[in-house]
Order: structure tokens, then C-alpha cells, then sequence
């Protein structure tokens, strides 16, 4: 055992002994875990430890900042303001759309080229 190791448990049995586990929140009470059975086994610890560390996946990171635009949007009234949000928002969608494999909407990606085509 490393000296660390054994300067932790020595640490862990002082606190143990002084009693200052005995009164924690939640004791002798089985742990709340989570429903991860549709993780594989092997990324089960990684995802854990990313979500208490506070990141997101890609996709429901994208779909966060789609709710964030959508809630600007509501309350936006200036015209190249609001422009610019309602580009952001379209953006993060067609983002979102292939991060998650949709098709390409052909209308909007028309749209989009004839815009293209004009301003060029």
C-alpha cells in the first residue's frame, strides 16, 4: 500500500472512531442509484462521473442551448437582434437533426442556397 493510501485510511479510522459517520443523511438506507441499464457496462463509470462533474452529452447539450435561443427568442423585440437568434436557433437545429442522423430536409436546405445564391 502507498504511503497516501495508508495516511487516507488512517484519516478514514480517526473519523470513524470520533463517530462522525454515524449521523450522515441517508444512513442504513439502501443508495438511490440510477437507471443505467441502457448504458454498456464499460462506459457506465465514465458517464457518472462526466454528469456529477456537471457535462452533458453533445446532443442534449445542443438540446439545452435550442431551449436557451427558443426562450430568448420570446422575449427579444429588436429586429437584427432577434435575426440573429432566429440564424442561432436554425443553426443548433440542423446541428441536433444530424447529430442525431435525421435526413436533410431538402426544403430548408433549398432555402438556404437560394439565399446563398443571392446574396453571391
Amino acid at each position: 500500500m502507498f504511503l497516501i493510501d495508508q495516511l487516507a485510511e488512517h484519516h478514514i479510522q480517526q473519523a470513524r472512531e470520533r463517530g462522525e459517520f454515524d449521523d450522515l443523511p441517508g444512513a442504513g438506507k439502501p443508495l438511490a442509484l440510477q437507471d443505467d441499464a441502457l448504458v454498456p457496462e464499460e462506459l457506465r463509470a465514465g458517464f457518472r462521473l462526466l454528469k456529477n462533474a456537471g457535462f452533458l452529452p453533445p446532443e442534449l447539450q445542443l438540446v439545452r442551448e435550442i431551449r436557451e435561443v427558443e426562450q430568448l427568442l420570446s422575449c427579444v423585440r429588436d429586429g437584427g437582434e432577434r435575426d440573429r437568434a432566429e440564424r442561432r436557433l436554425s443553426c443548433l437545429r440542423m446541428q441536433l437533426s444530424h447529430y442525431r442522423g435525421d435526413g436533410i430536409d431538402l426544403a430548408v436546405e433549398r432555402r438556404y442556397q437560394d439565399k446563398l445564391l443571392r446574396k453571391l
